[in-house]
């Protein structure tokens, strides 16, 4: 369809009146409003003002100007229906054949510390979406844009051809529709929060955007792609800058969350070695070095092709050692230009520079099934050590109690059931994903060897039975962590005074399936 007249109304201004001169300059008539106008006649390109076209002023604070016959007519007619056109004719109306509009910036006034629900209001958009839509239903032979970043291209189309081709003219229209749909969504969550409606109201809207296709899924003949919140830019994997390597694929994402969460649940200099989103190795030291050295000592074998996650920017030294092993990805704050000099030689090592996350009780964790999703809060406690009981006799030791927090904070990032033997400040074993409590501890302890004598044991959940705790005494374990909660708690207890270890209650369970 050939462009005789557009009508341009924007909020965000970026290039319009750059794409209003080469519209002009095409000899297409431009129709526009308020802000918009003002900036198209002062860059001396001629302009018609809305009002003029509807033979009505903008009322109401600007509330009431482009929702009118002589607007929507215009942009609504179907150019091939007789009965369309009769009208058009009887009424005097002019066809609209592109429309540029973006809307009101809501999502950015409400992202104000200071706003108010008048402001919030004020700023939701009625007209803008109104032609929106309308544009996009008429795609058949209106151009819709909503995005600064397509004028450039409708410019060369129609220099080329003199039009918008109808596939791209439909492409424009499904933009345009998630446009104003993510637009209705914002509103909604706004003012579900204003409700105090919580993190579960009657209707969820999630709005997301394809940050980048995927070579394949978790398999090779699974599809996939990876999605961004749309105006994401807080910490965490999601607004990662890669500084090297091939693309990341699925697992590659997936690992890495699930690394980068466990190390942040440290304040000390904290590394972690995952492999299938479990933690092969984690440790924490006095340097980074000194931490990533624990980490991959407790399981070299399986620190092989794994993401390494790290809490602190990475230095020279700890590079020149994680340059030793093959890695997927490694994922850090930051890497100096000395690390990036080492670990940039190995060019299909993936480098990911991402602000630690921070703990968000907001956050949601989604998982699907057929025909829905379940949402959950984010698992982002830990119990504080003030809210632990000692329930044996024998109270743990200082030594032991470190060693305590530290599996528990680990433990708490495997799959269940898990077990995570730990001991200066490192894990020795991770027992993960089993279908029992007690055969999860016989992996971490059988890993662990030796190391168990003397070390501590962490349970994400509750031992129902003794027998866990008869194989860590006979392993040579000292003290327990575990949430506590079973009906058979007293014969756990009783198992451990008998040889006299230390067990530790947290009252809270930290399953992960």
């Amino acid at each position: 369809m050939k462009i005789k007249r557009a009508l341009l109304s924007v909020s965000d201004k970026t290039g319009i009146v750059e794409f209003a001169k080469a519209l002009h300059d095409l000899g297409v008539e431009l129709v526009s409003t308020g802000g918009t106008m003002k900036a198209i006649k002062e860059a001396g390109i001629p302009v018609t003002y809305v009002s003029e076209i509807t033979g009505f002023p903008e009322i109401m604070d600007g509330r009431v100007k482009t929702l009118n016959p002589y607007v929507h007519g215009g942009i609504l007619a179907i150019r091939d229906n007789p009965a369309h056109q009769a009208a058009m004719k009887e009424h005097n109306i002019t066809g609209i054949d592109l429309v540029a509009v973006n809307l009101y910036p809501f999502r950015q006034t409400v992202a104000k510390p200071d706003v108010t629900l008048e402001d919030a209001v004020e700023n939701i958009d009625i007209g803008g979406p109104a032609m929106i839509r309308a544009a996009a239903k008429n795609f058949h032979y209106v151009t819709v844009v909503v995005n600064p970043e397509r004028y450039q291209e409708i410019i060369a189309q129609l220099k080329t051809s003199g039009e918008v081709e109808f596939k791209n003219r439909m492409a424009l229209a499904q933009e345009a529709y998630s446009h104003t749909g993510s637009y209705d969504a914002y509103i909604s969550r706004y003012l579900s929060a204003q409700l105090g409606q919580g993190l579960f109201p009657e209707t969820v809207h999630m709005v997301y955007e394809k940050a980048q296709d995927l070579r394949y899924g978790e398999n090779p003949h699974q599809s996939a792609a990876f999605y961004r919140e749309q105006y994401y830019s807080g910490p965490g994997v999601a607004s990662a800058k890669q500084l090297n390597g091939k693309e990341l694929s699925f697992n590659n994402i997936v690992d890495v969350e699930a690394a980068y969460a466990l190390v942040t649940e440290f304040k000390e200099p904290a590394a972690a070695i995952i492999k299938h989103t479990n933690p092969c190795g984690t440790g924490i030291g006095a340097t980074l070095a000194e931490a990533y050295n624990k980490a991959y000592q407790a399981d070299p074998v399986s620190a092989f092709g794994g993401i390494i996650a790290l809490n602190r920017d990475v230095d020279k030294e700890t590079a020149e050692r994680i340059s030793e092993l093959f890695a997927e990805v490694v994922i850090a704050p930051a890497f100096s230009q000395g690390a990036l000099d080492i670990l940039t030689q190995k060019k299909n090592v993936r480098l990911l520079a991402a602000a630690l996350p921070q703990p968000d009780n907001s956050r949601l964790d989604v998982k699907s099934v057929a025909g829905g999703v379940l949402l959950q809060q984010a698992d982002m406690t830990t119990a504080p050590r003030s809210d632990m009981k000692v329930i044996t006799k024998r109270q743990p030791t200082g030594a032991e109690w470190e060693q305590l927090l530290f599996a528990w904070k680990v433990v708490k990032h495997v799959k269940s059931n898990a077990i995570v033997i730990a001991n200066d400040n490192k894990t020795l074993g991770v027992g993960a994903g089993q279908m029992n409590r007690v055969g999860a501890a016989g992996i971490a302890l059988a890993q662990a060897g030796e190391q168990a004598k003397g070390a501590v044991l962490a349970s994400d959940a509750f031992f129902p039975f003794a027998d866990t705790v008869k194989a860590a005494i006979d392993a040579g374990i000292t003290a327990i962590i575990q949430p506590g909660g079973s009906v058979n708690d007293e014969d756990s207890i009783k198992a451990a005074d008998e040889k006299g270890i230390a067990m530790v209650f947290t009252g809270m369970r930290h399953f992960k399936h």
